[in-house]
């Protein structure tokens, strides 16, 4: 069990370094895609309206938020009429984003979660991060969920505390409200993804912020953390062939074959960058956040916020 551990986390940090795409050669690929997979909890719903006074979004997250980010500006920009600041790094996990971290960060100062809080006044911070496991990132100080599962847990759970704090005093008297973004399921070590979502959920319940399931919106009906590499086409994606991967038999492509992570289905490359072609998981995961910034940016303009 540890062999193939050690093996998918090596592939997966390989991965969530690039922004999307080829995966180190040799390494072990996705597991088999049902061939007649279950419908999707997904559905593309109406679009939220539009609340009186448009938000100001600022977006931090990994290569999954690297991906996506474009995508996500245009959701929130069209229905909200948002103004939406990006700053992802791919490789990244909460400890990055903490100020005081210094050299042991891949995240430059002036781009901490705090930092940009004071410098962009945000309403809304929206967090996305798969949770580095395999100790890339220097300010986990080499702790590996494959090696102490318990302890990369307590020290994620103390990191989404300090991180949900630092953006909170950073806000002064208007702090923003905190969106946790769910994460999709993990092939190698399902029970790590419903024990991180976890951690998002109970941080998000504690200090008055949101979850968005987007998650959900990439995982089968049948089951919240069971891996595919495939999902039936939603009625929104039938009506735009180019979501529809593969119409014939109804069902979209979520991952490329040599990527069980992402969800761009463009080849990653050395510098990352947004997912460059149409990809239908990366428009659900977008949409499943932009509707959780419009509840939470509906619910303050309703307080006077």
């Amino acid at each position: 069990m540890r062999g193939r551990w050690a093996a998918g986390w090596a592939l997966a940090g390989a991965l969530l370094l690039g922004g999307c795409g080829d995966p180190a050669s040799g390494a072990a690929g996705p597991p088999a895609a049902p061939s007649s997979p279950k419908a999707s909890a997904t559905t593309h719903r109406k679009a939220p309206a539009a609340p009186a006074r448009p938000p100001a979004v600022l977006y931090l997250g990994d290569s999954l938020a690297m991906e996506n980010q474009r995508v996500l500006g245009q959701e929130l920009r069209r229905d909200l009429k948002a103004r939406y600041t990006s700053a992802p790094y791919s490789g990244t996990t909460l400890c990055d984003y903490l100020e005081g971290t210094g050299e042991r960060s891949l995240v430059p100062g002036a781009d901490k979660a705090a930092a940009l809080v004071r410098s962009v006044r945000p309403d809304v911070v929206v967090l996305q991060f798969w949770g580095n496991a395999w100790g890339y990132t220097p300010c986990m100080d080499g702790i590996t969920y494959d090696a102490a599962p318990d302890r990369y847990l307590q020290r994620y759970a103390a990191d989404a505390r300090r991180l949900a704090e630092q953006i909170t005093d950073a806000g002064g008297q208007s702090p923003p409200r905190i969106v946790w973004v769910l994460q999709g399921p993990d092939p190698i070590t399902p029970e790590r993804v419903r024990k991180v979502n976890a951690v998002y959920a109970e941080r998000a319940a504690a200090s008055g912020g949101l979850v968005a399931d987007a998650g959900r919106a990439v995982s089968p009906a049948s089951g919240r953390h069971t891996w595919v590499r495939f999902l039936p086409c939603t009625a929104w994606e039938r009506a735009h062939p180019d979501y529809c991967t593969e119409p014939g038999s109804g069902r979209t492509a979520l991952h490329r074959d040599d990527d069980y992570l992402h969800f761009c289905l463009a080849p990653t490359t050395s510098d990352p960058k947004p997912c460059p072609v149409r990809s239908p998981g990366v428009v659900r995961i977008a949409r499943e956040i932009a509707r959780a910034v419009a509840r939470v940016a509906g619910s303050a303009a309703e307080d006077g916020g």
